[in-house]
């Protein structure tokens, strides 16, 4: 990552930037010179970002979704929604700030918004736990789901976490209990929940949120069992093998829609949605009003035989006698 916010493999495309930003200064070009540089650098820009990211490797993918300048819960939140209104604590230790949830209204359907949420200053990272939720996150967001439940709203939630956090006060307070009741509660709530994996999704801390009726995943996003450094450092003992350990990890989206552990890809902008916000949330707000659409009109007793059979399928196995 360069200090200016732009990944290695980026740098082509972050020069053809800059060279239509200097376009902007009077440099003595006729005005149909100016237009016929600024077209060609444009359509140079479009194919740099067209080559440049239709042929990522895992490891690449794993770098986007931790992109500093990729669009978080709240950014999405902010464009999808002018009414959200937030609701805090879990009623039992604290309010976790690295989970936020809440109410509000995407085109005149009302419903239970959570997410994980990262910060972008070192001070908003403190505050928020580098988006790594602690138990009373996890409480937090099932109040809010039981809440959504009562009021027959469907829940929408946000994947973007490197996992739950792992720190001597989490394990004091159970997060791992935190996390398996989130499982078990979830598994029984009988409105329609729609979960979107928006960035990165790690472990356990990601699950936490992440049992659904439909599960979708943004192009660039993970989604994973352990993070490839991790992974890495249990296999090699070292973290430098971490884009081998991504390539084995099958983490990618693609992967993860032929193995049937999610639902559906929801594409990002030419390039990735750190390029461009607005049109990141347009796309996802069209996948996740569709999917909600179509699981409002099951009933509760159908939403729960689907979600408990969806789960059902996962996996392979071999049987020996």
């Amino acid at each position: 990552m360069h200090s200016n916010g732009y990944l290695d493999f980026e740098k082509p495309i972050v020069e053809v930037i800059e060279q239509i930003e200097r376009l902007k200064i009077n440099n003595g070009l006729s005005a149909e010179e100016l237009e016929k540089q600024r077209n060609i650098l444009n359509t140079k820009l479009e194919e740099l970002k067209k080559t440049i990211y239709s042929s990522l490797s895992p490891w690449q993918r794993v770098q986007i979704a931790r992109h500093p300048k990729r669009p978080y819960f709240l950014d999405y939140i902010k464009r999808l929604s002018s009414d959200f209104f937030e609701l805090n604590g879990d009623r039992l230790f604290g309010n976790d700030l690295s989970i936020v949830g809440g109410l509000l209204t995407i085109d005149g359907i009302k419903a239970m918004a959570i997410g994980q949420m990262k910060g972008r200053t070192l001070k908003e990272n403190l505050a928020r736990n580098f988006g790594c939720p602690l138990p009373e996150g996890y409480r937090k967001a099932l109040r809010l789901m039981k809440l959504a439940n009562k009021f027959h709203l469907p829940i929408i939630t946000f994947i973007d976490t490197a996992g739950a956090y792992p720190g001597i006060g989490s394990e004091e307070r159970h997060v791992g209990a935190a996390i398996a009741t989130n499982l078990m509660e979830m598994s029984g709530l009988t409105v329609p929940i729609v979960s979107v994996v928006i960035g990165e999704g790690g472990s356990g801390g990601a699950l936490g949120i992440g049992v659904a009726d439909r599960i979708l995943m943004m192009e660039n996003a993970y989604y994973s069992v352990i993070s490839p450094e991790g992974c890495a450092a249990i296999l090699w003992k070292d973290k430098k093998h971490a884009p081998q350990a991504a390539k084995l990890l099958k983490l990618t989206a693609q992967e993860l829609l032929e193995l049937g552990i999610i639902d559906q890809i929801i594409p990002e902008p030419q390039g990735a949605a750190h390029w461009d916000w607005d049109q990141a949330t347009e796309i996802l707000k069209e996948y996740i009003l569709s999917n909600i659409k179509a699981l409002k009109a099951l009933s509760p007793k159908e939403l729960l035989e689907k979600r408990y059979l969806r789960y059902r399928k996962i996996g392979q196995w071999i049987e020996k006698l």
